[in-house]
């Protein structure tokens, strides 16, 4: 089963990149290599049954199991230990990253309360781009009454080799809302 979006990629968006950009041959188009989608837990270090519920509405979210992150080292004004749990993470490609993809921007970005687009500024060297969400609610198969605490998450969706001018029209032809 081809995802949508994988389709809409390969149909429509990298005959408008390679005529834009002026690239000769298909395999010059940037490609998505992976998205990573982590939350960090804060205060969550000191509660397990936080970072179990963080984990729950992760594995919800992407339909993969994710990886507690630790802390690698000790800071003492935090009161965090070496190796102590402080968030959570997922890795997805292939079928699963196209689908989350599909999902963010059709479903979850517009359900944002006073959205207004996010920033184009989120960029860096190597075209990928990150972004943060400031809750879990606005995915629709979390139920927002048995959420807790909100959390939010920081989205970086990684390319193969790009700048920031191609990433960002790509991301725009497969429809992410920027701000204008």
């Amino acid at each position: 089963m081809t995802q949508r979006l994988l389709e809409k990629y390969n149909k429509e968006i990298v005959p408008v990149i390679m005529q834009k950009f002026n690239y000769t041959n298909r395999f010059q188009v940037p490609r998505l290599k992976k998205v990573v989608i982590n939350m960090g837990i804060g205060l969550g270090a000191h509660d397990a049954k936080l970072i179990e519920e963080a984990q729950k509405d992760l594995a919800t979210i992407t339909g993969q199991k994710p990886v507690v992150t630790k802390a690698k080292k000790a800071i003492s004004n935090f009161k965090l230990r070496k190796g102590s749990a402080v968030g959570c993470k997922v890795t997805l490609r292939r079928a699963k990253m196209y689908e989350f993809l599909d999902r963010l921007i059709n479903i979850a970005v517009p359900r944002i309360r006073d959205f207004r687009g996010l920033s184009a500024n989120g960029f860096d060297e190597h075209g990928n781009y990150t972004f943060g969400l400031t809750e879990q609610g606005i995915f629709p198969e979390i139920e927002i009454d048995k959420i807790h605490r909100t959390q939010g998450m920081h989205i970086t969706i990684n390319f193969t080799n790009t700048t920031k001018e191609v990433a960002c029209e790509l991301l725009r032809c497969m429809g992410m809302p920027f701000r204008k």
